[in-house]
């Protein structure tokens, strides 16, 4: 089984991304997609923050699609920091409690471009901790003319959350958060995607064995280029993070079936077949830590 933890989804819109690319792909184009390349369910994202989008879409319609196909799609809220007044004493526990119990199985992507330690974001992960829903992110390396949340090389600000919120899952996403498997990623490099041998020391492997509740959602070109630059070094992180890493493709639009779609799967299942992971590793990846995290036996 393969459970996709990160996926954009619209039914009701078909304003590109840009003026001159597609709009997000519908349930049945993904249904089409996932049925060609053997996925079995997708974890939809909604495009509700402004940042990193021009679709101004609603947590409803990816609950109108969830009722629609709920064996092949799972629904998540998203919760914008700076909802309603743009405080950070506001009570967005109410407004989490509403889209879980709507079967939201957690909240993101978070895209807001703000920086990680702002009292709105603290506001959203407290209530994200209280309310025992998942948090999927991205991790921006500056303000402005970009998206996600915002730190410092390093990510010491990421850090500290993490810590302050031990009952929290993260799940970790983007280039600037997989730039720092390696140990020599440079401060011109963390917002790309450094390609050569992983070298021992990276940020990354040293959150992930600090903080239990830190997981990798591997998705997009930035998870798979993490577990795929320095093959030997990315069985081995697969085997020794199994319990906290989440297989995922980041597919937002039909022209992703060709570039993202199937890299990370035929990694995976290549590495089985060669016996580079184990069943239970394999497993874990695809889709035991989906269910787990995400409580989808409930």
């Amino acid at each position: 089984m393969f459970i996709d933890i990160h996926m954009h989804i619209a039914s009701i819109s078909d304003i590109g991304w840009s003026p001159d690319s597609e709009g997000p792909a519908s349930p049945e184009q993904f249904i089409e997609m996932y049925d060609e390349v053997g996925i079995d369910r997708g974890v939809m994202l909604p495009l509700v923050i402004p940042e990193c989008n021009v679709l101004t879409q609603s947590n409803e319609d990816i609950l109108m699609i969830a009722e629609q196909y709920p064996d092949r799609f799972i629904p998540f809220c998203n919760i914008d920091p700076r909802l309603s007044v743009n405080s950070p004493d506001f009570d967005l526990g109410w407004v989490i409690e509403h889209y879980k119990g709507k079967g939201c199985r957690g909240i993101g992507e978070m895209t807001a471009n703000l920086w990680w330690d702002d009292p709105r974001v603290t506001n959203l992960l407290d209530h994200a901790e209280r309310c025992e829903m998942p948090l999927t992110f991205h991790v921006a390396n500056r303000e402005g003319n970009i998206y996600g949340l915002i730190d410092e090389f390093g990510l010491p600000r990421l850090e500290k959350q993490v810590a302050d919120h031990p009952d929290l899952i993260f799940l970790a996403h983007s280039q600037s958060w997989w730039a720092f498997m390696s140990g020599d990623v440079g401060e011109d490099e963390w917002g790309g995607y450094p390609k050569g041998p992983v070298v021992e020391g990276g940020r990354v492997p040293e959150l992930m064995s600090r903080y239990p509740n830190l997981y990798g959602d591997l998705s997009a070109g930035s998870g798979f280029n993490a577990v795929s630059r320095d093959p030997e070094f990315g069985y081995q992180f697969l085997d020794e993070f199994q319990d906290q890493l989440c297989f995922g493709t980041d597919v937002c639009r039909p022209a992703n079936r060709n570039d993202v779609l199937i890299h990370l799967k035929n990694f995976l299942e290549d590495a089985l077949a060669n016996g580079h992971i184990s069943q239970q590793v394999f497993d874990k990846v695809t889709h035991e830590n989906a269910q787990r995290v995400l409580r989808l036996d409930d």
